[in-house]
């Protein structure tokens, strides 16, 4: 009889175990109000939904490129005529205002997407409105792939050259370094090519520059050859993940992807860590797979799950690093690996919003930097859902240059809610991050919110008085406008 007890509490136990969890994410799902909020007409805003706007008109630019010349050449003479500013979109993913302009003209670059590959000399020509997806699909038939990108494959090609993102490719600069050439229409109408050899300054300054100096029409990528690559993964003590990233990554020719994470829940605040990473493996790839929309839509739910929940926050880190155990070996191509669309993480709550910030450190302030971390973060009433950690090379391109060397980038999603309070309590942590980003030697990425002050911005990118010099030199009308350059010129 007591065996048969003892089996009955066993089965409960379980039972309990295993609903917790579910619970946890029905409930997450029922708080979803899942609403759409549009912006009005006449308005725009951007992926941090706290950017509303007027403008002038919001154009969308057509889908053939002769088209395209031919209404922009009429659409900036029309500017200049009537001294109304343009500015240009794509995904709207920078959160800051960088695409939109007060009474201005916003240029909707989405439907600009041609491609073109160059096989032999693995060259991708490319619309600057096309999504990295768009692109991976395209590359995909062929058995190519994208040399850089961040993370997430919802951004555009033009919009990703504008900020100079970086991805999670080892030992790799930012996508400046993937880029050839590009096309750009400047304030006059005059369409120039722009390479390291031709026009090579305004190359530098477009390339992170933000939308000021024209518009991108068709870029060159480089391309690499799609692989298959094996799953890798270790838990580390982060005063341990640069010794395990040299080892592990730096130092292994086989490794093509890698990225860390750092454990956000109050147990354990930032005293654990996940290196991840991806070593090529001899055979060919398989062709894109089509994920299923039931495993992406609860992935989606255990990330969402962590919004003011310390049990959903303890839960994530469990089950991620439960499945990377039992994914380790597991083989995926590297096109599945860069098509993860940016609704894995989307938040459907309208009474908040999701706000990104990144800090790039050098290496001997990597350990002092996340101390420094577990003293500020957890004094803000600000909900950190996530710190990644990439390894981003030094960038010798881009004029308004975040990696002046190797450095490690933090990338921090906050929540935050649509208060006048959260945006000030927002507001004075991301002040804070960021001087302490420059106290160490270190900088801070520009597509998120204008936060942080002028006299900081001036001190972590000191080329930026000579960045605003030259913009007046290629742009002297100022046809091309934004907050952010409103903001910090």
């Amino acid at each position: 009889m007591k065996r048969k007890h003892l089996f009955y509490l066993l089965v409960l136990a379980l039972v309990v175990f295993i609903s917790i969890p579910i619970v946890h994410l029905i409930r997450t799902h029922l708080q979803e109000n899942d609403v759409r909020i549009k912006a009005p007409e006449g308005y725009i805003n951007d992926a941090s939904r706290l950017s509303l706007t007027q403008v002038d008109s919001i154009v969308d630019v057509p889908e053939k490129k002769a088209e395209i010349i031919r209404q922009l050449k009429d659409i900036l003479t029309y500017s200049r005529a009537k001294k109304i500013p343009i500015s240009v979109a794509g995904a709207r993913h920078s959160m800051g205002g960088h695409t939109m302009y007060p009474g201005g003209i916003v240029l909707n670059m989405r439907p600009y997407k041609d491609m073109q590959i160059d096989s032999v000399n693995n060259v991708l020509t490319i619309g600057s409105g096309a999504l990295w997806e768009d692109a991976i699909n395209y590359l995909d038939k062929y058995g190519k792939s994208i040399a850089v990108m961040q993370a997430f494959s919802s951004f555009t090609i033009g919009g990703s050259v504008s900020v100079n993102g970086h991805g999670w490719q080892k030992d790799s600069p930012p996508i400046s370094s993937s880029v050839i050439s590009f096309t750009l229409m400047d304030f006059s109408g005059k369409i120039l090519n722009c390479s390291r050899s031709e026009n090579p300054k305004l190359f530098r300054l477009v390339i992170g520059g933000y939308g000021l100096f024209g518009i991108i029409l068709d870029v060159k990528l480089k391309i690499v050859d799609n692989e298959e690559l094996k799953f890798k993964y270790v838990r580390v003590n982060p005063n341990a993940y640069i010794s395990n990233y040299k080892k592990l990554v730096l130092n292994n020719n086989k490794v093509k992807l890698a990225f860390g994470r750092l454990r956000i829940s109050e147990k354990n605040f930032l005293d654990e860590a996940t290196l991840n990473y991806f070593e090529r493996v001899e055979g060919k790839p398989r062709l894109l797979s089509q994920g299923s929309e039931t495993i992406e839509d609860t992935k989606r739910l255990v990330f969402r799950g962590t919004v003011n929940s310390e049990y959903g926050k303890r839960l994530r880190w469990d089950l991620e690093t439960g499945v990377s155990k039992l994914l380790v070996n597991r083989t995926i191509s590297r096109n599945d690996l860069l098509n993860e669309s940016v609704t894995l993480i989307e938040n459907k709550d309208t009474s908040s919003t999701d706000i990104l910030q990144e800090y790039f450190i050098p290496e001997q302030h990597f350990e002092q930097f996340i101390n420094e971390l577990k003293t500020v973060l957890p004094n803000r009433h600000i909900d950190l859902l996530n710190i990644t950690i990439r390894a981003v090379a030094k960038d010798n391109d881009s004029y308004l240059n975040y990696a002046r060397g190797n450095v490690f980038g933090f990338v921090f999603l906050f929540n935050q809610k649509k208060k006048n309070e959260s945006e000030q309590e927002m507001k004075a942590l991301t002040r804070q991050l960021a001087t302490l980003a420059v106290r160490m030697d270190g900088t801070y990425y520009l597509p998120y919110r204008l936060h942080i002050s002028k006299e900081t911005f001036q001190t972590a990118y000191p080329q930026s008085k000579a960045f605003f010099e030259l913009k007046l030199k290629y742009d002297p009308e100022e046809v091309f406008k934004n907050k952010f350059y409103d903001y910090y010129k």
